[in-house]
């Protein structure tokens, strides 16, 4: 895998050495811990009981998306987990593969027409885009306005980070009104119907956290998914080949993609007491950041981390989380980077860049992903 290391896109040997130098790492600077390993990523996932998702107790006006279910933790979190749950189940994600075929086939369609795509801008990001704003029920000429928000929203402007949200909030205001007004067979008619239930239901913030937390979920994610997957095929002619013959390695084509190029680098916990974990004295309040991108490549417990081998087998990858907070929507992530492969191995018999340029790496430290990749069809 060349490119990795001539376009240093993925920190591969700084993870390397993080890993090894210990079990966490403490920043001085920040009163922050950071750590890297597989085992301790994982541990820290399922153990709720003492590392906290709630960065504010009581989220602000100006900030929503921290009274969403990626902030809170249990019995909130059940609660909020168990309202749209119904939305990702496996019943409801396959009813959705023939509407999700049919806008992948329809853009390549319009590729072949011009000759080349441009695969970020062209398929990975509309894809999902279009497919989560109808879950939500938001009219299609807002969808590029949500695909601005949701990379402000993983960038590294902060400014930018925390004027969305009030863009967002005051957007979703307006479509929470609406709903009570008219409610209609969409996911924000859900959340705003959970409002008026009991004491139990959600606050008109936490319905808007919930939606801008969607929003990202449902398109940023899956974009870097599949165009981190396409990029790897790219580089690897004879991988493309394989798959091309048999449509059966496709599903490892994606969890490898997940584990190589995870599209969620880190998650943040807070230490809610005091406590000694693996040898390091962590304190109440501090921060743990927890590397997913470094820890899908331990070579304790990966074979060879830095190939890229579609047929891994077992592939314990952490990109989607562990426990409580494993994303609700990595089936709709699978099946979505799934369709969009089955359809690009049927239409494009091989992968061949434009250009020579070197690819480059979206501006976000939370986030991998790439800015362009131009193909030609």
């Amino acid at each position: 895998m060349k490119w990795v290391s001539q376009y240093d896109l993925l920190p591969l040997e700084r993870y390397k050495q993080q890993r090894a130098a210990g079990a966490a790492l403490y920043n001085s600077d920040s009163g922050s811990w950071s750590v890297y390993r597989h085992d301790g990523v994982k541990r820290i996932f399922a153990d709720y009981e003492h590392f906290s998702s709630q960065m504010q107790e009581n989220p602000s006006e100006d900030e929503p998306i921290e009274g969403s279910i990626l902030r809170r933790d249990p019995p909130k979190h059940k609660r909020m987990r168990s309202l749209i749950a119904k939305a990702f189940s496996a019943k409801a994600i396959e009813a959705m593969e023939p509407r999700i075929r049919k806008i992948a086939v329809e853009m390549l369609d319009r590729a072949a027409a011009a000759r080349s795509i441009e695969v970020v801008s062209d398929f990975a990001s509309p894809l999902p885009v279009i497919v989560i704003a109808e879950m939500l029920g938001i009219p299609p000429e807002d969808r590029e306005l949500f695909k601005r928000w949701s990379d402000d929203l993983v960038g590294i402007d902060y400014s930018r980070y925390l004027q969305c949200q009030m863009e967002m909030r005051d957007y979703f205001r307006v479509q929470i009104k609406e709903r009570r007004e008219q409610p209609q067979d969409d996911l924000i008619t859900a959340l705003v119907q959970s409002c008026m239930e009991d004491d139990n239901g959600l606050s008109e913030l936490e319905v808007i956290g919930m939606c801008i937390l969607l929003l990202v979920a449902g398109n940023e994610t899956t974009t870097n998914l599949i165009s981190s997957m396409i990029m790897c095929l790219e580089s690897s002619p004879d991988t493309f080949n394989e798959l091309r013959l048999n449509r059966a390695l496709i599903p490892g084509t994606v969890e490898e993609t997940l584990r190589f190029c995870s599209p969620v680098q880190f998650m943040e916990r807070r230490v809610k007491a005091d406590m000694n974990w693996n040898g390091h004295l962590m304190k109440e309040g501090q921060r743990v950041y927890t590397f997913i991108g470094a820890a899908n490549h331990d070579e304790n417990v990966f074979a060879d981390p830095g190939k890229f081998d579609i047929r891994r087998s077992p592939n314990p990858h952490l990109a989607f989380g562990q426990g409580i907070h494993f994303c609700l929507g990595a089936m709709l992530a699978r099946l979505e980077a799934r369709v969009a492969l089955d359809v690009i191995v049927d239409r494009i018999e091989r992968l061949q860049r434009t250009d020579d340029k070197p690819l480059e790496r979206l501006e976000s430290d939370m986030m991998f992903g790439i800015k362009q990749l131009r193909i030609r069809v």
